[in-house]
Formats: C-alpha cells, structure tokens, sequence
C-alpha cells in the first residue's frame, strides 16, 4: 500500500488526473509545487510516496543491489494504486503518469506494462530497467500509451546517450511511441523550459479525450 494524497483540480467534477513519482530521497513533499506550476485547472493531482525509507526520504527501489526485486514489486504496487484510481471515478484514458529519476523510471514500467491505456506518461531525467526484457512483455496496449521522456545534457548521474540507446530500442524494436527531447540541464527539471514542454504534452494528450 502506497501512501499518497490526492490534491484536487480547481474545476469541480473533474476527471483528469496526474500520479506524481518522486525520486530517490525525496517524497511526495517535494512535488507539493508542480500544481500551481503547471497552471492546469481541470487537472487533480496524486501525489506519492516510495514505500522504501531513503535517508529522510524513501526510494522505489535498492540501488546498491539487485534493483529488480524492488521494480516488481512497486510496479505492482502502483498498478494496484491505478486501478483504485480507476474504481475512485477518474478513466484509465484520463490518468497522467509523471515520475522524476527513479520515478521516471517506474513511469516507463507503468507505460511498458500497465494493461490499460493511460492519457500520457511523462518521463524525466530517468532511464529504463532491463529494456531488452521489458520488450518481450509489454502489454497489449505499449505500443498506444503516449510518452514525453526528457533528459539533461549535462546529467552527472544518468548518461544521455545511454538513455537514448535506451529509447531508441523501445521504438525500434518495442513499436512504443516515444517523445525524447535534450535539454541543457543537470539531473533536475529545468524550470519553466521544462515545464512548457510537460504543459504542452499534456494538453496535446487531453485532445482525444
């Protein structure tokens, strides 16, 4: 069980919603600023926590030994969390799923393999686990979810060109459709620069809705 808040749209009724991941350390504290910086009143918020303690924080999953149990097991949590979304009233086809570092990592595994197509993914300064593998299992619906991946030029902890391989295998061999763009950053979210490109995404995505 995933401990997480909810902070709601301005617009009452609204069915839109974004789950935000935080990254390795940090909390859903962290990301309490993100609504009233991207401006959208139509959009509800699911702000959560890693189940791991971190060093003041928590974490998706142990980066000093095998991460694969812990993926697994937070991607399964985070799939049980969207589908109690789902049953709380807010359309698979109407949920973001936005996540920084290893919360853009556990976006890719919700975008790979969560069973029902979601609006977007938003991905940022992250990368993927085990790509080659995840290709075999994607789900019927991977190749439909909508995917914006930002990374930093100059990210001293997760190397672009590697992330790009990354990507690239995802669309090449994964079918998966995937917006990548570069920016000129170290392993943060590059303010309003960044910020414009996640807003247009998003409203971009909540056009088919």
């Amino acid at each position: 069980m995933l401990t997480h808040e909810l902070i709601p749209a301005a617009e009452a009724d609204s069915k839109s919603l974004m789950v935000v991941l935080h990254g390795l350390g940090d909390s859903m504290e962290g990301y309490r600023w993100l609504p009233d910086a991207m401006g959208f009143p139509w959009l509800n918020y699911l702000l959560v926590n890693a189940p791991d303690d971190y060093s003041g924080g928590f974490s998706w999953y142990d980066i000093y030994e095998n991460p694969g149990p812990g993926v697994e097991r937070s991607r399964k949590a985070l799939f049980e969390l969207l589908d109690a979304q789902r049953e709380a009233g807010f359309p698979a086809d109407h949920i973001f799923q936005f996540g920084f570092s290893q919360g853009c990592l556990m976006t890719m595994e919700v975008a790979m393999r969560y069973p029902h197509r979601l609006a977007g993914c938003v991905g940022v300064s992250g990368y993927l686990h085990e790509p080659e593998q995840a290709i075999t299992e994607l789900s019927p619906v991977a190749k439909e979810q909508k995917i914006l991946f930002t990374l930093g030029t100059f990210d001293p902890l997760i190397p672009a060109e590697k992330v790009k391989g990354q990507l690239n295998l995802l669309r090449q061999d994964g079918g998966m459709q995937i917006q990548s763009e570069e920016l000129p950053k170290e392993h943060t979210i590059a303010g309003e620069e960044e910020l414009s490109l996640i807003r247009d995404f998003l409203t971009d995505a909540r056009g088919d809705q």
